[in-house]
């Protein structure tokens, strides 16, 4: 895929969390952290009780589990890359036969496999950030809301983990750390796609780490691997692996722990009204249902 002009190889994306399906659960601190955050944005909805809602990026489903459980009669709907985290999605200890199911999809957020105007509320916890075209993908997430529904959503910003980032820029020329997008991007995004009344806020975490192999290990158990197209295909190399531990020395805290940087980014939107514009290739795009235009009839 690298001949494609893409950031992400999509096909390295989804292996990397296949293969962490099994580990993810237990190594997602930061991930439920987000992910409570949020929750807490739900009570923007006030009284509205959406009736179809899409985990989205749902992993093995903790927010898709939560979100049935705050609305037993709504359709929840957990879409993933990665059909294995699909597998892990409300297993069968602690199911309630009485609820209703969490439908279970495997796609990808680029092409999301729903009708317009679908769909009340869009739950996405540290998924979009694997997205290059964000202006497509947010297009894609106002075709599917009802007007007035709601998207709430999570991606990393730009500082997140720039300490091994550094390191690995003094080992060679190539890079392991995916580039993220600034929290006024992102914002940006959201306006070109017509959605309204867009909150966002910016979180930074840090966490300390023994050595840098734990912390490697760490991104492997969480499928957050180098998945760039651009990426150095051979395994990483004892030399230059040495390199980058030295260069990361530096930053050991008096703690006596490495520290890797986490910087969050949660945007809360709606979905606008039929009618308001959108950039489409350059140009300014209103779209309209078709029962909602009128037609007058000749007599006869």
């Amino acid at each position: 895929m690298s001949g494609t002009g893409e950031i992400f190889d999509r096909r390295q994306v989804r292996r990397a969390f296949s293969r962490a399906a099994g580990s993810y659960s237990a190594a997602a601190d930061l991930q439920r952290e987000v992910e409570s955050r949020l929750f807490e944005s739900l009570e923007y909805l006030g009284e509205q009780v959406p009736a179809d809602i899409v985990d989205l990026g749902s992993g093995p489903g903790t927010a898709a589990v939560e979100l049935r459980r705050r609305w037993p009669k709504a359709r929840v709907v957990a879409i993933d890359l990665a059909l294995p985290m699909l597998r892990q999605v409300a297993p069968k200890r602690g199911w309630n036969p009485l609820q209703r199911p969490i439908d279970r999809v495997c796609a990808d957020v680029r092409a999301l496999p729903l009708a317009d105007d679908s769909v009340d509320l869009i739950f996405s916890n540290l998924c979009v950030q694997w997205v290059d075209d964000l202006d497509a993908m947010l297009a894609g997430f106002r075709r599917v809301l009802r007007p007035g529904g709601l998207l709430l959503c999570s991606t990393f910003g730009p500082d997140t983990l720039h300490e091994l980032r550094a390191a690995f820029s003094a080992a060679d020329d190539r890079a392991h750390v995916s580039p993220f997008g600034g929290i006024a991007g992102f914002g940006d995004a959201l306006m070109r796609a017509g959605f309204r009344d867009p909150v966002l806020d910016r979180e930074v975490d840090v966490h300390g780490h023994a050595d840098m192999a734990g912390l490697m290990r760490g991104l492997r158990q969480l499928g957050a691997t180098n998945a760039l197209s651009a990426r150095r295909r051979a395994l990483t190399g004892r030399g230059r692996f040495a390199a980058a531990q030295a260069a990361y020395e530096p930053w050991r805290g008096d703690d006596g722990l490495l520290p890797a940087t986490w910087e969050t980014i949660t945007a809360l939107a709606w979905a606008p009204a039929h009618g308001q514009p959108i950039r489409e290739g350059g140009e300014d795009v209103a779209r309209f249902p078709a029962a909602g235009i009128p037609v007058r009839r000749r007599r006869g």
